[in-house]
């Protein structure tokens, strides 16, 4: 059995495939009765978007995909915290930043590390070497 769709007649004259809201023949995009309330979702959908991009301007934050990125926004952090007047909150933030960008240094050195190791590994096998680094040698 199929699902139900909205009944809403696109532009294009295709009909919008969401979901109705139930007992409704539209999806909530669509519905009369939801309409400004979808009018205000779209707004601070917009607003979001511009408010992402100008963030990223301002300070380069990108997002928190890799360490670099973490770094980034630990730092931004830091500094903004930096500014603050001096109090014991603002030593614990500043000694949590601390320990944080440590941990991301470590974290860092170890990715470091793999990929070399990794890359040492692709060379031998490339050679006909056979390279296993967790073959103990010894045995």
């Amino acid at each position: 059995m199929l699902g139900r769709a909205c009944t809403y007649l696109k532009a294009n004259g295709r009909q919008c495939r969401a979901t109705p809201m139930s007992d409704e023949p539209f999806c909530f995009w669509h519905s009369p009765e939801t309409a400004e309330e979808a009018a205000e979702a779209r707004r601070l959908g917009g607003l979001h978007r511009r408010k992402k991009r100008a963030v990223n301007a301002v300070f380069g934050f990108k997002g928190l995909r890799t360490v670099e990125d973490n770094q980034v926004l630990l730092e931004t952090a830091a500094i903004e915290t930096l500014a603050l007047e001096n109090s014991i909150s603002r030593n614990r933030a500043l000694a949590g930043y601390a320990a944080i960008g440590a941990r991301l240094i470590e974290v860092g050195d170890h990715e470091e590390r793999l990929r070399a190791l990794e890359l040492a590994q692709q060379s031998g096998a490339g050679r006909g070497e056979e390279q296993d680094a967790f073959t103990d040698d010894a045995a």
